[in-house]
């Protein structure tokens, strides 16, 4: 008895764009974006300099399905320069649907430290890199001595000791 002939390259996995996309779209739906790529590609539709200082935080449509309102957040101190660039923002906005969608663009304003517990960073934290310790660095040689590539045993000892001072923390 012969297998089944497989034609695609994916080996029965499914990508996990193709498994959340649903998810993701009942979500932003449910706060009014029927088109994702606003909140997932909101920098390159606006710009950077307008996407730095606002967030696009709802869509409200009207009656009858026409002329929706874009509410974007920004802080108190940055809300009088997006209000001079609403316009442009919803004819930006506006290329990204594909039709004029937008017919009003707000600007809701918060303070610099944003709501709920006082924290809204518009952009993402800085991360900074930890370097292992010597213990760690050592234990993880250790682990890995025996691996005979010289690439994969210096490749999983880096992975070692930062797993190993990860847990130490």
């Amino acid at each position: 008895m012969s297998r089944p002939r497989h034609n695609g390259t994916t080996h029965g996995f499914s990508r996990a764009v193709t498994l959340m996309q649903t998810r993701i779209r009942k979500a932003s739906e449910g706060r009014g974006f029927a088109e994702t790529r606003l909140l997932t590609h909101w920098s390159e539709i606006v710009g950077e300099d307008v996407a730095a200082t606002a967030k696009p935080v709802d869509i409200g449509f009207g009656r009858g399905g026409m002329g929706a309102t874009l509410t974007i957040l920004t802080t108190g101190a940055m809300a009088p320069m997006v209000e001079m660039q609403k316009e442009q923002i919803r004819e930006k906005v506006n290329r990204c649907y594909g039709y004029n969608a937008i017919s009003r663009v707000r600007i809701t304003q918060t303070a610099p430290t944003g709501f709920s517990d006082g924290r809204f960073a518009f952009e993402p934290a800085p991360t900074k890199p930890t370097e292992p310790d010597a213990d760690a660095e050592a234990r993880a040689r250790t682990v890995t001595q025996k691996v005979e590539s010289n690439d994969l045993r210096d490749a999983l000892a880096r992975l070692g000791a930062n797993v190993i001072s990860k847990q130490n923390n």
